[in-house]
């Protein structure tokens, strides 16, 4: 297993998409590992912290086409999917591709459409497929989607339930900057003048690749017991609904993942312990009909009370 391949992939992306956006290196590796997973990112924050910013940046970093779609209560599922016209010239009918049609898909207050229309949208991420009038169109290998949430102004929009939210590989949030940040950010030139010269940092090569043997990575039997004893805990009644099996699968993959972009060709209990919080946290928060800060702190709680397993030394 060629490790350094991994590790200047990762490098390679992270330090252009980092261009755009300053002081979130470990955001944008877990959206890597999400792409690398072939997994989509519901990113959940406040207005003006970049989300639409980094996908821009990143779609630029690995060579993708972009689409931004922004949800409102009118938009209709053939608005993202397409729809087939009538062309006069040629006296049949057409397909008109719609934005899902991108490489990467910016899927913005999506809690804000109606169901039917979210419906199109989860259809699309689970069968990498649209269909329209009876006809199937697969999507290319590079789609992810990342679809937000406004955590204010919820009166009036349609939140995603809990069997679409478990769909979402990662819940993430970018945060505030800190000061230092925040101020080079002031200072610097307009954010959309640096994301147009950002170029191409990994070829379709370097990602079929790396798609291809990150799942070489060897997980122990005590570290994928220790991933076991983690989703079980939340089985137990801390919940009251645990995480699914597809959300176990979740956690194995974005572990093999975590470690391979690391240089490792192995996984470790701090592989499970940094990706459990980003994918898990939704798939109970759901269940239990928490809010979010509540569940990831449950889940934190819980994270630090199931045993790790330690090396035995000869």
């Amino acid at each position: 297993m060629d490790t350094q391949r991994f590790t200047e992939y990762r490098h390679n992306i992270v330090a252009a998409v980092s261009r755009a956006i300053v002081g979130k290196d470990e955001e944008i590796e877990k959206v890597l590992i999400c792409y690398v997973c072939g997994g989509h990112v519901l990113l959940e924050d406040v207005p003006g912290t970049g989300k639409t910013m980094l996908l821009r940046a990143f779609a630029k970093a690995i060579g993708g086409s972009f689409s931004r779609v922004q949800f409102t209560p009118d938009l209709q599922p053939s608005d993202l999917t397409g729809i087939n016209f009538y062309n006069q010239k040629e006296g049949e009918f057409r397909f008109r591709p719609g934005p899902l049609f991108r490489d990467v898909v910016l899927a913005d207050e999506v809690n804000r459409a109606t169901p039917r229309t979210q419906a199109a949208l989860l259809e699309a991420m689970e069968e990498r497929q649209i269909t329209v009038d009876g006809e199937s169109y697969p999507l290319g290998a590079r789609f992810m989607v990342m679809a937000t949430q406004n955590p204010l102004e919820s009166y009036g929009t349609f939140p995603l339930p809990e069997a679409q939210v478990d769909r979402f590989f990662m819940r993430l949030a970018l945060g505030y900057m800190d000061r230092v940040e925040e101020l080079s950010v002031l200072r610097r030139r307009d954010t959309v003048d640096i994301i147009a010269g950002i170029e191409r940092a990994v070829s379709d090569e370097d990602t079929a690749w790396v798609r291809a043997h990150y799942r070489d990575v060897k997980v122990t039997d005590d570290v994928a017991g220790y991933l076991m004893d983690l989703v079980e805990a939340t089985r137990t009644g801390e919940f009251s609904c645990g995480v699914s099996t597809r959300g176990a699968i979740a956690l194995y993959k974005a572990v093999q993942a975590s470690a391979a972009l690391s240089g490792r060709d192995y996984a470790l209990p701090e592989d499970i312990r940094r990706m459990a919080p980003c994918v898990l946290a939704h798939r109970v928060a759901a269940g239990a009909g928490l809010k979010r800060a509540d569940a990831e702190a449950k889940l934190g709680h819980l994270i630090d009370r199931v045993p790790v397993p330690v090396e035995s030394l000869p």
